[in-house]
């Protein structure tokens, strides 16, 4: 068997998949131990661990360490003079009109910032020696009394020569063996100080968490039976076994939304959809992220709560809209939605679990989308009632019922979700016109419809069992590890060093891939180079194909840069402006043909749409007709028109009028506008 196991913020999903066999599983997550959640689904399912040969696995737990503060002490050890890196951070302002704004508050708070004496130049040069007599007499000390767990370390320039900062490692290591080293020239090595500062210290404190959820999680696995491989999905979307993550947590800061995103891309290609906006929407939050040529956008850094992380990561937007996020009223009397959410303890009213507060899931309820007996085909029964009492206060100010009121709430949450999108295509020079939108979750399917027919989308795809299409991600996602390194390049007079670059960043993934016991030789690699006209700020990527590598020239580069400038930014600037090259990036994967289906042996219902069944939902601001569809039920040529709704055990999809879908034979629902 191959399962995929993730755990998000309301509920755990799985599935096991071997030849004709799928299993499905969606359970409550437990935020406190996240681990219970996992091995809750891996319970439920009915599988013996001995069976399992590999087990991927995604969750949220180095995400909450750094949002929750709840970690190791962390020591931060800089060049002389730069103690003060981690506070004095840029000097963009993120709300201009707030007088009481703050910069994001570090995870290392400045006693526990120490300096050491040395100094590499830009270039590499060695200009003051480390000297470990020193680190011995004043450092290691202050480190032994301070009680840390962690040190991180970045020395000034040393993402060009590490010298220094190696020699440091050894010294504490020799001292202080008992603590663990996050130092930058294997974090992250590339310029810019602060950013790279930054992400080796968040690096630091998540180490040791993910390292001890992981063991925990081993070796509950093993006293089950298991002996087969674990691997871990990261942020960029492919997997790394267990061992390889903890050497390099911060890389799994989002690996629950990267594996949505690998698992809807693996799940339409099926139909042949290669440009399409993942739409991922579940209990807590909405994630998108743009996908081009059937590849999602990939991004050199992101934040998390404020704080820049440098790692290649796919470029999801995420906005605090789920089902279970929580309808308020602002301090102006305006109705708000999120980001503050029900979680799964105790989740929307409408569970039954000790909820009082309105939520998106308790409006869907009572619009009718949501039916009480039919919630993940009767998984749980949910309370009208309560969804009733939780929205009483919403409709007493908005002087309307509950059902207005609850649709309100829905526009509201999907006016959010429509911004996120608009971030990941327009405002990235992208028309969300071109795309097709595929949404999943739980919630996502709800929402899509009316979602596109606001950005003027005409085409949604929802997969099968769109609840689980993260846990899907997991399994049919490959082993992928990227390599970037900064070298301050002339583009028109390096074309030699590029080459010789790239082959050397290709040559040390093998070795990595090496060691990790996978074999090398038909590992597929992608290069990328982050450039710029000479003066700008901030870099372009510009990625180059095997064969465009194998025939570069200075003119063909120039070419592909002004291209990808005039995609970014609407201009290509001046053609004979002389142009920068600052980062390289060599990504690397495993390539294995995998067939999963994620409908087993549903899909065997009449081609006419299976025994829909006659209801209503409120929708357009009165009560309207509308057929239930069962999603098991579906065969491949089943065609339905809204208003329709289409029940399955994992979410739930709302076809509203103007709308058709036909279920595909890749058991994907084709929606369009008629």
């Amino acid at each position: 068997m191959h399962v995929g196991v993730e755990v998000g913020g309301t509920f755990t999903d799985l599935i096991a998949v071997d030849g004709e066999t799928l299993v499905v599983r969606k359970v409550r997550s437990t935020p406190a131990n996240p681990e219970v959640g996992a091995l809750n689904a891996l319970d439920t399912c009915g599988i013996g661990m001995a069976q399992v040969a590999d087990l991927a696995h995604g969750s949220t737990v180095a995400t909450n360490a750094v949002l929750e503060r709840r970690g190791p002490r962390v020591a931060f050890v800089t060049t002389a003079g730069f103690r003060d890196i981690l506070f004095l951070q840029r000097q963009a302002r993120r709300q201009v009109f707030d007088l009481a704004y703050a910069n994001p508050a570090p995870i290392v708070d400045r006693a526990s910032c120490f300096e050491v004496v040395e100094r590499t130049r830009a270039d590499g040069t060695v200009e003051t020696a480390l000297e470990p007599a020193r680190v011995a007499g004043e450092l290691v000390p202050a480190l032994k009394a301070g009680g840390f767990e962690v040190v991180a370390i970045c020395l000034l320039n040393s993402y060009v020569n590490p010298q220094n900062e190696l020699r440091l490692a050894q010294a504490i290591r020799e001292h202080l063996p008992q603590l663990q080293i996050s130092a930058s020239h294997d974090v992250a090595r590339q310029f810019r100080e602060y950013e790279r500062a930054s992400t080796t210290a968040v690096s630091g404190f998540v180490q040791p968490v993910v390292d001890q959820y992981l063991l925990k999680l081993e070796a509950e696995l093993g006293r089950r039976g298991f002996a087969g491989a674990f691997s871990v999905m990261q942020s960029n979307g492919g997997r790394m076994p267990a061992q390889a993550m903890r050497r390099n947590a911060v890389a799994a800061l989002y690996s629950g939304p990267a594996a949505g995103v690998m698992g809807a891309v693996y799940q339409v290609g099926k139909s042949d959809v290669r440009n399409l906006i993942t739409f991922d929407m579940g209990g807590t939050s909405t994630d998108v992220c743009l996908v081009d040529n059937g590849a999602p956008i990939l991004t050199s850094s992101t934040e998390i709560d404020g704080l820049p992380i440098q790692t290649p990561v796919l470029d999801i937007v995420t906005v605090g809209g789920g089902g279970g996020s929580i309808v308020w009223i602002d301090e102006g009397g305006m109705v708000r939605v999120g980001p503050q959410s029900a979680g799964a303890d105790p989740g929307p009213a409408c569970y039954g679990f000790g909820g009082t507060l309105p939520t998106i899931t308790d409006a869907q309820l009572l619009t009718g989308t949501l039916r009480p007996d039919r919630f993940g085909q009767g998984a749980i029964a949910l309370d009208r009632a309560a969804a009733e009492r939780a929205f009483a206060p919403i409709a007493s100010h908005m002087a309307t019922g509950v059902e207005e009121a609850a649709a309100g709430a829905i526009k509201l949450v999907n006016a959010v979700i429509v911004r996120a999108i608009q971030r990941v295509s327009t405002a990235r020079g992208r028309d969300p016109r071109d795309y097709a939108l595929v949404p999943f979750g739980g919630a996502g399917p709800l929402h899509a419809a009316e979602v596109a027919d606001e950005l003027g989308i005409n085409r949604v795809v929802v997969p099968p069992r769109a609840g689980v299409v993260s846990a899907l991600g997991l399994v049919s996602s490959e082993y992928r590890r990227y390599a970037t390194v900064t070298r301050l390049l002339d583009a028109d007079s390096s074309v030699g060093e590029i080459v010789s670059t790239f082959a050397q960043l290709r040559r040390d993934l093998c070795d990595e891939f090496a060691r990790l016991g996978h074999p090398t030789d038909s590992l597929a690699f992608e290069h990328v180079l982050e450039m710029r006209y000479k003066g700008q700020a901030f870099e372009i990527q510009t990625p180059l194909s095997q064969e465009e590598l194998g025939s570069l020239s200075a003119a063909g580069l120039r070419k592909k840069f002004a291209y990808e400038h005039n995609r970014a930014l609407n201009h290509a600037g001046r053609p004979d402006a002389p142009i920068e090259i600052v980062n390289f990036r060599v990504g690397a994967q495993t390539r294995s043909a995998k067939d999963i289906s994620l409908i087993g042996a549903a899909g065997e219902g009449a081609a006419s749409g299976g025994d829909g069944k006659e209801g209503r939902v409120f929708v357009g601001g009165s009560w309207q007709e509308c057929a239930f569809h069962d999603e098991l039920h579906l065969g491949a040529g089943a065609t339905i028109t809204g208003n329709a709704i289409v029940e399955g055990d994992t979410s739930t999809a709302f076809i509203p009028a103007g709308w058709t879908a036909t279920r595909d034979g890749s058991a994907n629902l084709i929606v369009e506008r008629n």
